[in-house]
C-alpha cells in the first residue's frame, strides 16, 4: 500500500513488533538519507531516549504530526516548539518500570559489594593467585534516598524498604507513603547513606545533584543514577569521587550520552552501564507495542494511549 503513513525511525533500536510496524507503516530506517521527497512522506517520528528533536528537525519534515517516543522520557524533544506547530508526543510510562528497577538495585549492590571487580579478579587468576581481595560493604540495615518518586522511584523504594534501615524521598509535593518526606535534594542527601535518582530530566532538574549534595551525602555516601544523566553535575562528581567527597557511584545515565567523561571510566569507584535500564527483550517488546498502539490510535485520530502533548 502506497497510502501508509511515513514513519522515521530515529533509533537503530525496535525490539519484538517490527514486522508490525512495517505492515501499519512505510518505514525508513535510522540511517536513510533524507531527500525532499522522503521528507514530505514522513509524518510520524519514534524516538528513543537519547534522541534529540528540536525545532530545526521538526521543520525538515512538513507534514509530521507525531513524535512517539520509544521511551518513557522526553527529555530531548523541544515541546514548546512541536506544539507550536501542533505536533502530538507520546511515550511509554508503565512498561518498563519493574525493570529499571531492578537495575537500580543492581547498580547498587553491585557497586557495594564490588561484584565487577571480583568477578575481573577471579577471572584473571588472582583468587588462585591468593591476591588480597579487600572487603566489601553491606547493602542493607542502610539509610536510603530516593529522588523522584513517581512509578519507578516507588518500585524502587517497594524493593528496598525490607533491606534498609529507613527510606526517604524527595519530590515537589509530599506524598501519601510510609517513607519520609524531604522537600530538597540536599536535605535528602544529608540524612541518607544511599542516594538513587529517579526524576525526570527537565530544567527544574538539570544540575541539581550538584557539589553541595554530594558534600551533603557524605565520605560514605554512594549516589545510584537510573534516572537522567543532566540532573548530575558531572564535572562535581568527578571531584566528589577524586577527593573523597563521596564513597562511590553507580551511573546507568550521564550527561553527553554515549560520551561518558574518561575520569569516570578510569575510576574504581564506579559501576558503570549503557544506559540500559530498560533493556530487556520483556520490556523493550512491551515498549514498541505501545508505541505501535499510539501511532494507531492517532492515524485512527482516536486519543493517544500515553499521550504528553
Amino acid at each position: 500500500m502506497t497510502d501508509k503513513p511515513g514513519v522515521l525511525l530515529l533509533t537503530p533500536l525496535f525490539y519484538g513488533e517490527r514486522e508490525k510496524l512495517d505492515t501499519l507503516f512505510t518505514v525508513y530506517e535510522f540511517k536513510t538519507k533524507i531527500t525532499p521527497e522522503i521528507a514530505g512522506k514522513v509524518k510520524a517520528l519514534i524516538g528513543d531516549g537519547q534522541a534529540k528533536v528540536d525545532a530545526a528537525l521538526m521543520d525538515t519534515f512538513p507534514n509530521l504530526e507525531i513524535i512517539a517516543q520509544y521511551a518513557v522520557g522526553f527529555d530531548g524533544i523541544d515541546l514548546q516548539a512541536a506544539k507550536k506547530r501542533g505536533i502530538r508526543v507520546s511515550n511509554t510510562p508503565g512498561v518498563l518500570t519493574e525493570d529499571v528497577a531492578d537495575m537500580a538495585l543492581g547498580l547498587f549492590i553491585s557497586l557495594k559489594r564490588n561484584l565487577i571487580p571480583n568477578d575481573r579478579l577471579l577471572r584473571e587468576g588472582g583468587w588462585l593467585n591468593k591476591e588480597e581481595i579487600p572487603l566489601s560493604h553491606s547493602a542493607s540495615n542502610l539509610n536510603v534516598g530516593i529522588f523522584g518518586l513517581g512509578r519507578i522511584g516507588h518500585a524502587i523504594a517497594d524493593r528496598l524498604a525490607p533491606m534498609s534501615k529507613s527510606i526517604s524521598y524527595c519530590t515537589r509535593h509530599k506524598k501519601d507513603v510510609p517513607w519520609t518526606y524531604y522537600d530538597n535534594v540536599t536535605d535528602l542527601a544529608k540524612a541518607v547513606d544511599v542516594l538513587i535518582l529517579a526524576a525526570p530530566g527537565t530544567n527544574e532538574t538539570k544540575g541539581l545533584v550538584n557539589k553541595a549534595v554530594f558534600e551533603a551525602l557524605g565520605s560514605q555516601g554512594v549516589l545510584i543514577n537510573i534516572a537522567r544523566g543532566l540532573i548530575v553535575d558531572e564535572p562535581a562528581l568527578i571531584e566528589a569521587l577524586d577527593k573523597n567527597i563521596i564513597a562511590g557511584a553507580a551511573l546507568d545515565v550521564f550527561a553527553h550520552e554515549p560520551n561518558v567523561p574518561k575520569a569516570l571510566i578510569q575510576s574504581s569507584k564506579v559501576v558503570l552501564q549503557p544506559h540500559l535500564g530498560s533493556a530487556t527483550v520483556e520490556t523493550r517488546t512491551a515498549m514498541a507495542n505501545l508505541v505501535i498502539e499510539n501511532l494507531q490510535a492517532f492515524f485512527a485520530k482516536k486519543p493517544l494511549i500515553t499521550p504528553v502533548i
